[in-house]
């Protein structure tokens, strides 16, 4: 893979369209934090992630500009147009990285030096623009390769990678701060420190997030290499009357192209890393690009590359303007993977941003019929036992635990918790072998082993097996009777049912109280 990169390229495009001059410092905010700036700014100490006032208190001369996409996707076309005249397969990977297959151009141009030469230097007299080319087996690899203008010979990839240090995983295209933080305080501070741990340790600590990440350290490519071609009829393909010649217009319409072509993808258990953008314009004319993604795409995602596509074509330069408007778009999944990672869950992390606004504002209006009371979610606090642990807290107030994290709590109950917690217990009988009831000793024991449960008065369930007891903090210095709790295995019904697993209080010796509290899955 060749990575063609074109370094700070928001505050180049920035700049370009501020008539800014190259030699002075410029940056790019959002969020009143730096996201990207020139050499010229780093030199007088900006950074990224750094607030406005400090980095203007730097650099009292710096031109300040907002973040934009689509100005960022615009004026990299050209630089797209450039790579596409010399080479074909031009995969653009956000505006700024562009990626191209290297095995036939290299052979074309006789070899990979002599290809990455034609490439500046078309891109510098067509764009104008500075870039750094870098060659290496894999996509993650051959951006880091560009950033260091160099050449990976093949199978050297994990050397390469080695040394850098395990910030590299944190790419734009794929929030990874949380997890790069992580592995800091673990002291893993080199991607090969990272690679050398075990798979399934990955696995088993940081999930299907930090395998995808371990592959990558490790030089593998982000996914095993084999891929689905998505069958013809995932093909999303749209006519236009009127015209589109707008952007604004064209990003409008692009939310429920993009909403329509995931569904798609999604009814087969697919989610899509390349996709295929082409339109045809009412002369005739053929535009295409493809985008390619390290992260399935989502709806959002979708529709941003189309918006960003639609800016480079109708706002290009006179000459690569289209002639007239676009009458026919298809959205084509170039490459698709499995879906698993694009399940959503109710209020959860993993849901689409205006799914999330949406139900957001559907809460209030219940609120705003019911009171704060009326929406409340559960929030996990510290505690002894799982009712005590689960906190509702009206839906907008501060989600803040009532207890430190490192708290210890004495005669908490060991994971994992019940995937059931009864709102109101269920009173019980707990039987030793002989037909005895089972209770606490004044040492905190039971008195014989559990054998036998009965809810309610009902027929008695055999135990097969019990863990426990869990003495409830405060026996010793209160007054009344002994209180624990235990876990019971149930025999399963039938032969075909699963044994069943229950959170069982005790209380008392002589005439103990017993209730069923919790279900375990």
């Amino acid at each position: 893979m060749l990575v063609l990169w074109c370094p700070d390229w928001p505050a180049v495009a920035a700049a370009a369209v501020g008539g800014v001059a190259v030699t002075r410092a410029a940056a790019v905010f959002n969020a009143n934090r730096v996201v990207a700036c020139n050499a010229v700014a780093r030199r007088d100490g900006v950074r990224r992630g750094m607030r406005r006032r400090e980095a203007q208190s730097r650099c009292p001369d710096l031109a300040v500009f907002g973040a934009d996409d689509g100005r960022d996707a615009r004026l990299f076309e050209a630089v797209a147009r450039a790579v596409e005249a010399l080479v074909v397969g031009v995969e653009v990977v956000r505006p700024g990285l562009v990626a191209v297959p290297v095995a036939g151009a290299a052979g074309y141009f006789g070899g990979e030096h002599a290809l990455v030469e034609r490439l500046v230097d078309e891109v510098s007299a067509a764009a104008g623009v500075e870039c750094q080319v870098g060659v290496a087996e894999g996509l993650f690899a051959a951006t880091l390769a560009a950033r260091r203008s160099e050449f990976v010979e093949p199978g050297q990839v994990a050397e390469f990678l080695a040394p850098l240090p395990v910030t590299e995983l944190d790419q734009p295209d794929a929030d990874r701060a949380e997890l790069v933080n992580l592995l800091r305080r673990l002291g893993l501070r080199t991607l090969g420190a990272f690679a050398a741990l075990p798979e399934r340790d990955v696995v088993n600590r940081f999930g299907a997030d930090g395998l995808l990440a371990h592959r990558l350290a490790r030089g593998r490519s982000e996914r095993p290499p084999l891929r689905r071609r998505p069958p013809p009829e995932l093909t999303l393909t749209e006519e236009f009357d009127p015209v589109i010649e707008r952007v604004d217009v064209a990003a409008f319409l692009a939310k429920g192209l993009a909403t329509r072509f995931c569904a798609g993808l999604a009814g087969h258990g697919l989610a899509c890393t390349r996709l295929g953008i082409h339109a045809v314009t009412e002369d005739g004319e053929q535009l295409g690009r493809v985008w390619r993604c390290a992260e399935p795409l989502t709806p959002a995602g979708v529709a941003d590359r189309v918006r960003w596509q639609f800016e480079g074509w109708l706002r290009a330069a006179p000459g690569h303007r289209p002639r007239s408007g676009v009458v026919r778009l298809r959205l084509e999944p170039e490459e698709t993977v499995e879906g698993r990672s694009l399940q959503l869950e109710l209020g959860g992390e993993g849901g689409l941003e205006e799914d999330n606004e949406r139900a957001a504002r559907a809460f209030v209006r219940v609120q705003g019929l019911l009171g704060p009371e009326g929406v409340l979610t559960p929030l996990l606090d510290g505690g002894r036992d799982p009712v005590a642990r689960i906190r509702l807290v009206p839906w907008g107030d501060p989600r803040e635990r009532t207890t430190p994290a490192e708290a210890t709590w004495p005669g908490r109950l060991p994971a994992p918790s019940p995937a059931t917690v009864l709102d109101r217990p269920v009173p019980a009988q707990v039987f030793d072998a002989e037909g005895r009831a089972v209770g606490i000793t004044a040492r905190e024991w039971v008195t014989a082993a559990p054998r036998r449960l009965s809810v309610t008065g009902g027929a008695q369930r055999d135990v097969v097996g019990w863990a426990g007891p869990w003495p409830l903090a405060g026996n010793r210095r209160q007054p009344g009777p002994q209180r624990a709790r235990l876990q019971l295995l149930l025999a399963s019904d039938g032969p075909d049912e699963p044994p069943e697993a229950v959170l069982v209080h005790c209380a008392g010796t002589e005439n103990p109280l017993w209730t069923v509290e919790g279900v375990y899955d």
